[in-house]
C-alpha cells in the first residue's frame, strides 16, 4: 500500500493532529517569551513620557502576532507557505 498524504476525506477531523499539538506549544511559547522581552524593557521604558510608553506597547502588544500566520497554517496545513508560491 502506498503512503498518501492526509486529505480532509481520509482525516479523522476528531483526533487532534500532533502537529496542531506542537503549534499550540509553540503559539503559549512565543508568547511567554515575547511577555517576558516587553517586561525586561520595563525600567528603561518606564522613563519615557506617557504617550510614547502607550506607542510602545501598542505596537509591541501586536508585533507578537506576526509570527502566527505561517504557525497556524502550517497547523492547518503542514506547509509553511501558501500553495502555489514560486519561492
Amino acid at each position: 500500500m502506498r503512503w498518501q498524504r492526509p486529505t480532509s476525506a481520509n482525516v479523522d477531523a476528531s483526533q487532534p493532529s500532533g502537529r496542531k499539538l506542537a503549534g499550540i506549544t509553540l503559539i503559549v511559547l512565543i508568547i511567554a517569551l515575547w511577555a517576558i522581552f516587553v517586561a525586561s524593557l520595563a525600567p528603561l521604558v518606564e522613563r519615557w513620557p506617557v504617550i510614547v510608553q502607550g506607542g510602545y506597547y501598542l505596537v509591541l502588544g501586536m508585533v507578537w502576532i506576526i509570527p502566527l500566520k505561517p504557525l497556524v497554517r502550517w497547523m492547518q496545513t503542514g506547509r509553511w507557505r501558501k500553495s502555489g508560491s514560486n519561492d
